[in-house]
């Protein structure tokens, strides 16, 4: 079982499609509160912070997920400015007047801890994950539209590839997965053979 340290129903959906058991728990992190000049860091900070606060609630061995806790946090760069969800429409609809035609950069911090051994600290598992996205030329009214949907407003750079926001992608250079919230290929590879058999059997 792994707990996820996240709201996003987007991230739940992948692994329940992919058939990783889990159940979540909000972190209640103040993202806000969490400043890094280099977006890199910002997200693995945020990842990791959100972590560490639900596994901070753990307080015997009994009630710590196999698997361990999994925060994660996605931020968008574009033209060299970090963004994350849009704060109303109209910030979202001139954000789209930049990305349109362009390419920005998806980058999704993941942390994931562990549980201790007896007399051991398990040193969290912490990566960062990135693709390139490539925005499609959107004509004003199409901007208006999708920002009209309320999709960009939930989402970090104010996309969602798993929804309308895969209508206006044209193509991804990197993970698929970490667009929408995590990477799945390093969740493999983090989770090991054991959660891959649970997950395929």
């Amino acid at each position: 079982m792994l707990l996820l340290a996240s709201a996003s129903p987007a991230r739940r959906r992948l692994l329940q499609q992919a058939g990783v058991p889990h159940r979540v728990q909000v972190s209640g992190v103040d993202e806000e509160g969490i400043q890094e000049a280099d977006p890199l860091q910002l997200a693995q900070r945020l990842a990791l912070a959100k972590a560490q606060a639900v596994a901070s609630t753990l307080t015997s061995e009994a009630v710590w997920p196999s698997m361990g806790v999994l925060g994660c946090d996605s931020l968008l760069v574009v033209q060299q400015e970090v963004w994350g969800k849009p704060r109303n429409a109209a910030e979202a609809a001139d954000r789209w007047r930049r990305m349109a035609g362009g390419w920005g950069d998806l980058h999704t911090g993941h942390a994931l801890v562990r549980p201790s051994a007896p007399g051991a600290s398990a040193a969290p598992l912490q990566a960062v994950v990135s693709t390139r996205v490539h925005f499609a030329a959107l004509s004003p009214a199409d901007i208006d539209s999708y920002v009209a949907s309320g999709e960009p407003l939930a989402c970090a750079g104010g996309f969602a590839l798993e929804g309308r926001g895969g209508l206006v992608v044209e193509r991804l250079e990197g993970c698929f997965s970490n667009v929408i919230g995590l990477s799945l290929p390093l969740m493999r590879r983090w989770l090991g053979p054991g959660a891959l058999g649970q997950a395929l059997g």
